[in-house]
């Protein structure tokens, strides 16, 4: 499997050593951008890890979060686009049928991109009744890293955030997820 993390405008340094992929926030509702995505990207490329971008999704305004995301990420083509469904620190959260058009409406937007969905096993179980992550599921649930406690297939398995987002890829190799994020 392959490792790697995701980071936010709060891990201003944080190592690649090691990694095949990191995921950075760029945006979050309607309003937030991550004034570090750019160097945090970079930083990626620079040890040639596959580069990845999410947006925590808000209820409400689906495509207007999913114009503000592909415009104010800061990706290329190549790199992974996805949405963070999670609940809000206000305790909500988007609906089901909003996931699912903001996937659809971002990769209507970037159709040459990879789209994926992030949530935690208990969304993922509990409020998830498509069963639709786009091009492919990032799930979150802290086990054995590559074992999370779900049936579906999954492509990235989040399984720690001590000290920060630790990530594994189902993919054999590094040069097989790049291969994969480049649809044509």
């Amino acid at each position: 499997m392959l490792h790697g993390v995701d980071v936010s405008s709060y891990n201003s340094s944080f190592s690649t050593k090691g990694l095949d992929f990191v995921f950075v926030k760029a945006t979050e509702g309607r309003s937030y951008i991550n004034p570090n995505q750019s160097a945090q990207a970079a930083r990626a490329r620079e040890a040639g890890c596959v580069v990845g971008f999410y947006h925590f999704l808000w209820p409400g305004n689906i495509t207007a979060q999913a114009e503000y995301f592909v415009e104010k990420c800061a990706s290329v083509h190549g790199d992974l686009l996805a949405a963070d469904w999670e609940s809000t620190g206000a305790g909500t959260h988007a609906s089901n049928a909003q996931k699912d058009q903001f996937l659809r409406e971002v990769k209507r937007l970037r159709p040459t991109h990879r789209v994926m969905l992030y949530c935690n096993r208990d969304f993922w179980l509990h409020h998830d009744t498509t069963s639709y992550a786009a091009d492919g599921l990032w799930i979150a649930d802290y086990v054995t890293a590559g074992h999370p406690r779900i049936k579906a297939k999954w492509r990235i398995h989040q399984y720690t955030d001590s000290p920060l987002d630790k990530d594994v890829a189902a993919f054999g190799s590094r040069a097989e997820l790049k291969k994969w994020a480049h649809p044509a």
